[in-house]
């Protein structure tokens, strides 16, 4: 399974971070992007999560 982070995002004080990850359907065997908008420090969870 492939993932990576993109891009690093700035509004206002807030440093915020938008991950993308890749997820292969059950049924299918097809791959899904999966995107999120969140801090930094959230982001290893993020991608750990199956």
């Amino acid at each position: 399974m492939a993932k990576k982070s993109v891009a690093s995002l700035q509004t206002g004080s807030k440093r915020l971070t938008k991950a993308i990850k890749m997820v292969k359907s059950p049924k299918t065997g097809a791959y899904t992007f999966v995107e999120s908008v969140m801090a930094p420090d959230q982001v290893n969870a993020f991608l750990a999560k199956k």
